[in-house]
């Protein structure tokens, strides 16, 4: 694994509201790699899912906190922890195929598919009961991190 040069954690409340904050926060400090516009889009992107899919599926919209911790590394390469401690996930192979999706109603079920798209690469962990922890990896093809 490459050298860490850059992280930061932060936590808020499961709103709705706060999913434009976390979009935000996240790609101020995804700025430090020298995205590309498209870049910092899909990184936004797929930070708003995983959000949303805290705020919806781990607290049912309810009451709860959302945690996250992104690492910077010298290759370029950003990892975004979003992490709940709501219900958890019973099957994590059948919640991530497209179009599945346990809260009905206007939701499409593409949550996963969306951060997949956009993202190097996903993985989740989850315990029923005790929350779920999805991590987002980006690398940045423009490498050029500035460590001020």
């Amino acid at each position: 694994m490459s050298k860490l040069i850059n992280e930061m954690k932060m936590n808020f409340p499961s709103k709705s509201i706060n999913e434009s904050f976390a979009r935000t926060a996240v790609s101020a400090f995804a700025m430090q790699a020298d995205p590309t516009i498209n870049d910092l889009a899909d990184i936004k992107t797929a930070i708003s899912e995983a959000v949303t899919n805290c705020i919806v599926h781990g607290y049912n919209c309810g009451e709860g906190t959302i945690y996250i911790h992104a690492q910077l590394f010298e290759n370029g390469k950003i990892v975004f922890k979003i992490k709940d401690k709501g219900v958890g996930i019973e099957n994590i192979k059948q919640a991530m195929e497209p179009m599945f999706t346990t809260a009905g109603g206007e939701r499409a079920g593409l949550g996963f598919a969306v951060m997949q798209s956009f993202t190097d690469k996903v993985s989740v962990k989850s315990t029923p009961g005790k929350g779920t922890t999805v991590t987002l990896e980006k690398s940045i093809l423009r490498y050029g991190v500035r460590d001020e």
